[in-house]
């Protein structure tokens, strides 16, 4: 079967509008045009289908450009393009994961955490400069409860030994008792400290989120994901206030009825359209991004960040839960003069119902790190192919969470999907474990045949339709980054090194490099070298670590 490399369509180049009746009429307009066309040095043979003209290129060509570029660009393969000439380097920054101190780490923030670092990476790979940011929950009404209910219940060894777990603990612990008026009368007060910046009450709040941060590091780290800067909640106490006034000066701040705080969002200002900011008793509205209500301190941070970083594009990533608030965040900002606000941008992500560990509900994130390390650890050990390899754990982690990152990625991610560890955990199929398994076997198709750096290798022996549909693949590398680049899904990416997988342990099968002449040997070693490469590109943009054993 012979594929092209290139097609054009007649109805693209000519004046019709496509209908049934003209399919004769293009068919021979293809015929036409097919036969005016000559071959040159680049196209070796032109032929017409139905609608249109397939061009082919000289396949000693092929393989030599595309070979070359490939050794020669490296990582850097696919975004050196001319695709990428006309687009401008900008700082973006990005924020991602910001999970709840003491509260759970759900699979919104594990998605929120590859989502982010995804784009971070591809951002970076493409020459933009980016700033990671992790904005947590530190600050409001439940650390008044927390605050207390450590006073209760708390420990201080437990505390720093691990503090996401001990915390979490303690929170379930004095919720239990909140309804009391006693602790809620206590939990008051305690926050009320807080805000006033009692020492003995800040320095107690100040340990949680240190010790917190610092196991996060630890953990993220396991997940190869690193942040420029934890910011917080707890950063905008007094900027919030200034943000406050400014909505006053500005007089878009309406109070209702009820002397809750408004803004206006409508064209018409008949309030068809409005956002809630602050309660009738005149705080600002907390734990707001659930419900459509825009703190202060989202529109703090963002005026902040934009002084502090002076970005072009900020984007931040969480689930499509709150779509509504950031629309509205965006709006406030630009009614208060920001024009920058356009150049905000909300990655919204689905829902991901069913997913378990052995021991029940996922509540933190080290939960699922171990639960896949485990799993993989299991199948690795009852695989009769497995050799004996250095670190088992460490591969087991590290092919586990390509399986999530796969699993997670292969989708729109606006779309909700079923969580499934055994789909996940395939070694065939579509899946990272496949990933993976392809890298390592190409890897150590290099070691075997001796790692040598290839060069003046002739290529032009590779003929074989199994060689040429890899090269053709390779070539679409940068188109695949191009459009991954402008719509952020990583799923254009996720189904080009699936496809690449495929293709080559189909070469893998078919072109022998062992027992063949020398000049093809080198050849095929060549090919085989620039897929394991670019394979390994890819992978690590989506977040993942290639593994050279399993």
């Amino acid at each position: 079967r012979h594929v092209a490399d290139f097609q054009l369509s007649v109805a693209s180049v000519t004046e019709y509008s496509s209908s049934d009746c003209l399919a004769q009429d293009l068919n021979l307009q293809a015929q036409k045009l097919a036969e005016r066309l000559k071959c040159d040095a680049v196209v070796s043979e032109i032929s017409a289908g139905p609608g249109t003209v397939n061009f082919t290129i000289n396949r000693e060509l092929l393989a030599k450009a595309v070979l070359l570029q490939v050794l020669k660009d490296g990582s850097e393969y696919g975004v050196k393009s001319e695709l990428f000439s006309t687009v401008p380097r900008q700082k973006a920054v990005i924020e991602f994961s910001s999970p709840n101190i003491a509260k759970k780490f759900h699979i919104g923030h594990l998605r929120s955490t590859i989502v982010g670092n995804f784009i971070a990476n591809l951002k970076v790979a493409l020459g933009h400069e980016v700033i990671r940011i992790n904005y947590l929950g530190d600050w409001g009404m439940q650390f008044g409860l927390l605050g207390v209910g450590f006073q209760r219940f708390g420990n201080e060894d437990k505390l720093k030994s691990s503090p996401l777990q001990h915390l979490f603990e303690v929170y379930v612990q004095i919720n239990k008792a909140a309804e009391d008026e006693n602790t809620k009368k206590l939990a008051k007060d305690f926050f009320r400290k807080l805000e006033e910046y009692d020492e003995q009450t800040l320095s107690l709040w100040k340990q949680f989120r240190d010790f917190s941060i610092e196991e996060y590091v630890r953990i993220y780290k396991r997940l190869g994901v690193h942040f420029d800067e934890y910011s917080g909640e707890s950063f905008y106490q007094e900027k919030s206030q200034e943000v406050l006034k400014m909505l006053e000066d500005k007089g878009l701040l309406q109070k209702t009825i009820k002397g809750t705080g408004i803004v206006d969002l409508s064209e018409k200002k008949d309030l068809s359209s409005f956002s809630t900011v602050m309660r009738s008793d005149g705080t600002s509205l907390y734990i707001t991004r659930q419900f459509l209500v825009i703190s202060f301190r989202d529109l703090a941070a963002a005026i902040d960040r934009m002084n502090k970083h002076s970005w072009d594009t900020m984007i931040y990533v969480t689930d499509k839960s709150q779509s509504n608030h950031f629309q509205h965040l965006f709006q406030i900002l630009k009614l208060m003069g920001y024009d920058w606000a356009e150049r905000c941008q909300h990655v919204s992500f689905g829902l991901v119902q069913g997913m378990k560990t052995r021991r029940g509900e996922v509540i933190f994130l080290e939960d699922v790190l171990n639960e896949v390390r485990s799993r993989m650890l299991q199948n690795m050990a009852s695989a009769k192919t497995t050799k004996e390899i250095e670190d088992p754990m460490e591969t087991a982690e590290k092919v586990g969470l390509a399986a999530l990152i796969i699993q997670d990625f292969r989708g729109l991610l606006s779309s909700d999907y079923q969580f499934s560890w055994d789909r996940a955990l395939q070694s065939r199929g579509d899946t990272g474990v496949f990933l993976q398994y392809t890298h390592a076997r190409l890897h150590s198709l290099e070691q075997m045949h001796g790692n040598e750096q290839l060069t003046d290798v002739n290529v032009s022996c590779l003929q074989e339709p199994d060689a040429i549909s890899v090269l053709q693949h390779l070539l679409r590398y940068d188109e695949v980054l191009y459009r991954s680049s402008q719509d952020l899904q990583p799923k254009h990416i996720v189904s080009y090194l699936l496809t690449l997988s495929h293709l080559a342990a189909v070469a893998h099968k078919t072109l022998p490099v062992k027992g063949s002449a020398p000049e093809l040997a080198q050849a095929r070693l060549c090919l085989f070298q620039a897929a394991r490469s670019v394979l390994a590109s890819g992978m690590k943009l989506l977040g993942i670590t290639p593994v050279t054993q399993m």
